[in-house]
This record gives C-alpha cells, structure tokens and sequence, in this order.
C-alpha cells in the first residue's frame, strides 16, 4: 500500500500507548470527513490519551507521530498543521 499524504500534518490522539522502539500504539484521527485509526509509532515512549502531530506515513495505516503541545495551539480534531 501507498503512503498516505492525507494523513501527514493531521493532529490525533492516542488510544493505546506507543513503546519507542519497543511497539506501536494506535491514534484517532481526524482525515477525510471522518475519524480513522492507524498505527502510531514514536521516538519516545507516548501515554494513552497524548495529543500527537503525524509527522509521516509508512503506509499500510501505520505513520509516525510526535508530541503535540498546547504551547503550538489549541487541540481541535479537525485541524491540520
């Protein structure tokens, strides 16, 4: 499966932590009208619950995604950055 650039710049929320290097979770979110989930991969370890930027897509409904804090703006998940 392709990568989907769709995705990359959207703003999610984790719904099963990631490990790092040690496994993915999972992230909702936001694209195309609707809600969506995909596997999450990470740097760092990420809770359950964090607010995170996808950053890129590996195809397959598996992208990475950093942090996201409040610092750069307010959470909405219709919004893309």
């Amino acid at each position: 499966m392709a990568r989907d650039e769709a995705i990359i710049g959207c703003i999610g929320k984790l719904i099963v932590a990631t490990r790092g290097a040690a496994g993915a979770g999972e992230v909702m979110v936001r694209v195309r009208g609707g809600s969506e989930a995909f596997i999450a991969w990470s740097d760092e370890p990420l809770p359950a619950g964090s607010t995170v930027l996808v950053i890129d897509s590996r195809g397959h409904r598996a992208v990475d995604v950093q942090p996201w804090h409040e610092s750069f703006g307010e959470f909405d998940e219709g919004n893309r950055y």
